[in-house]
């Protein structure tokens, strides 16, 4: 069997710099998912359930924050783009429903409120690398989450034939207008997996076909199994755990593209009394 070749040199660095680089163009991220509806309207039938207000970890540039102000609820943002909540802020003064943003890191953001419901949508937990920043996150997310509250996010399960794949072959996508330059754009992607960091990173090859210098645009997602995940909220303070598959109420099967997860706040236990010494 050929030896899987390595392209990451740097694990480090390429996954700084993929928790980055494709948030830092949002009108190619607004072309990009402009199609992605059906998660948004589950968050919107969710808040209909929970109520408002709502918090959000990873709000971006409002792609499902302003559909839940549209429909009536009060939003407060969470992310660390700037480029993103400024476009969030564009959107806002062209008449677009009110968001209230905080610029910030979400495993270290306090707000002085509580929320009944808390989601993090679209794969926001994957860029949480190692398991001390879970920890900061899910600590951060009981700190703001009402009694009985719910809190909710999807992920995408990772996908073993993804994971195999050799990182040196690209795969050809739809051409497209880039939104910022105008110019026709060749697109292809490549798959990398570290296994010993369960970190995927997809390499977004793109190249003017008029001819040029093309670039690449790296997006690190961490891979989380589902049992890891459910072993993650329990014993972070979660329960009530339930998983259901690709934004229905579905339980999820083995061909679910995505989980999503909902938990609350675990109650205190008692603690033992001890036991009284004999005089």
């Amino acid at each position: 069997m050929a030896k899987r070749a390595a392209v990451i040199d740097d694990v480090d660095a390429v996954r700084d710099a993929g928790a980055r680089a494709h948030y830092d163009d949002p009108a190619y991220y607004d072309l990009a998912y402009r199609a992605r509806k059906r998660d948004v309207a589950y968050y919107v039938s969710l808040a209909k359930r929970f109520g408002g207000p709502v918090l959000e970890y990873g709000v971006g540039n409002g792609r499902v924050a302003l559909a839940l102000a549209r429909a009536g609820f009060e939003v407060v943002g969470v992310d660390l783009s700037e480029r993103m909540l400024a476009s969030l802020q564009q959107k806002r003064a062209r008449g677009a429903a009110s968001v209230e943003t905080v610029h910030g890191d979400m495993r270290s953001v306090r707000l002085k409120r509580r929320f009944p419901l808390v989601i993090a949508p679209f794969n926001t937990v994957l860029h949480l690398y190692e398991r001390a920043d879970v920890e900061a996150f899910f600590a951060r997310v009981r700190q703001h989450l009402a009694p009985g509250g719910r809190f909710v996010f999807d992920f995408s399960l990772p996908s073993p034939a993804d994971l195999a794949l050799d990182p040196n072959r690209s795969f050809a996508a739809p051409s497209f207008r880039h939104p910022t330059t105008g110019e026709q754009m060749s697109y292809r992607e490549r798959f990398e997996y570290h296994p010993l960091r369960q970190l995927l990173v997809i390499w977004m090859d793109m190249t003017p076909r008029r001819g040029g210098e093309g670039f690449s645009v790296p997006l690190s997602h961490r891979q989380f199994f589902p049992r890891e995940m459910e072993a993650l909220l329990h014993y972070n303070g979660f329960s009530d755990i339930c998983f259901t598959a690709d934004f229905s109420e579905e339980a999820p099967g083995p061909d679910a593209d995505s989980l999503v997860a909902s938990a609350t706040v675990a109650r205190s236990r008692r603690p033992v009394a001890k036991p009284r010494s004999r005089a």
